[in-house]
């Protein structure tokens, strides 16, 4: 009778120690990390965010690169896939939280959009004009005199009652100010507050400023008019793919009966600027069967020339051995001059 009932608590105990492990490794597995992997997104047709009284082109797509928090499998066996990389949150996102982080890209996005549409209609000659409202609040620094003042997403809209046309403008005219006190005033939700402090000088520069991270905030005004709604996709870098569309929208022209990606910011002058993530954006672009892709060239200060979006694009086409064509693009223009040759 003591055998059997030895037997029975070593069975129980067999599957207790077993049902311990699985739960233990479950665990394991599910784990959160500190860690964020990007890896290679997915390619979208611009013609689905644009919307205009005209028919748009749907061979034109822009590129995402995707970002998940990492558990502890993901961050394990994304060392197992090449064309994923990983990040602390403090690499990612800085100091600022996820909600904080997430409405940056938004920002970014919606000033990307601004610029292509503006710069488009400026190209195809069509009426246009672009007005300044301030600029968004997207990181204020550890050593600004307004940290505890300003939040992240107020418009600012003067300094010292003085109104601007351009972001360049106020900021020439803070740095002009050297260490002072200064006046500002922000827009928060429908809340129009004022806040007082003193002028900073500005990690690695002689210049002095408010101590804060900013982006545009502009409209837009065409005819015909355009819109652009990317939903939950931020970030600037389909300013390009987003300017090309406009202008097929402005003119009536058909660019391309190819499937064109691309990348790069926009700025109102044209220019394509660099971003993050473009080995990835070539995967992405490469397996859904796009034929072409515009690299940017752009080359920021410190920035080698094997370092640049192109460069790297090049890198990457080579190592997939993928057919599409890699184009550098240093402005608008080049890619417009190649889709007409």
């Amino acid at each position: 009778m003591r055998n059997r009932n030895n037997e029975k608590n070593k069975k129980l105990k067999f599957w207790l120690l077993g049902i311990a492990a699985f739960l233990i490794a479950v665990v394991f597995c599910l784990w959160p990390t500190q860690y964020y992997i990007e890896a290679p997104g997915e390619a979208f047709q611009i013609s689905k965010y644009v919307k205009s009284t005209r028919k748009a082109n749907p061979n034109f797509y822009l590129v995402t690169v995707s970002e998940r928090p990492a558990v502890m499998i993901d961050y394990l066996t994304s060392f197992l896939r090449p064309a994923d990389s990983r990040y602390s949150k403090d690499e990612l996102m800085g100091t600022s939280t996820s909600a904080e982080y997430n409405q940056m890209q938004q920002y970014y996005m919606e000033t990307s959009q601004n610029n292509a549409i503006y710069y488009a209609a400026k190209k195809a000659n069509v009426p246009h004009r672009q007005e300044f409202l301030g600029v968004y609040v997207i990181e204020i620094m550890s050593n600004s005199n307004f940290k505890n003042k300003l939040k992240v997403g107020d418009v600012l809209v003067s300094v010292n009652g003085k109104k601007f046309n351009s972001s360049q403008e106020l900021i020439k005219y803070v740095s002009s100010l050297k260490k002072s006190k200064v006046k500002i005033e922000v827009i928060r939700g429908k809340k129009h507050l004022i806040f007082s402090g003193e002028t900073v000088k500005l990690s690695g520069t002689n210049r002095y400023g408010i101590g804060i991270q900013l982006v545009d905030h502009t409209r837009v005004v065409t005819k015909p008019a355009v819109k652009i709604d990317a939903g939950d996709i931020g970030g600037p870098s389909a300013g390009l793919m987003f300017t090309l569309e406009c202008y097929q929208l402005f003119t009536g022209k058909n660019l391309s009966s190819k499937k064109i990606a691309g990348t790069g910011t926009i700025d109102d002058q044209g220019k394509v600027g660099m971003i993050g993530g473009v080995d990835k954006k070539v995967i992405a672009a490469s397996r859904q069967g796009m034929k072409v892709f515009f690299a940017p060239t752009d080359q920021p200060a410190g920035v080698k020339k094997s370092e640049t979006n192109y460069a790297e694009a090049v890198r990457t086409a080579k190592k997939i051995h993928t057919k599409m064509k890699i184009v550098p693009v240093a402005r608008f223009e080049d890619a417009l001059n190649y889709l007409e040759k």
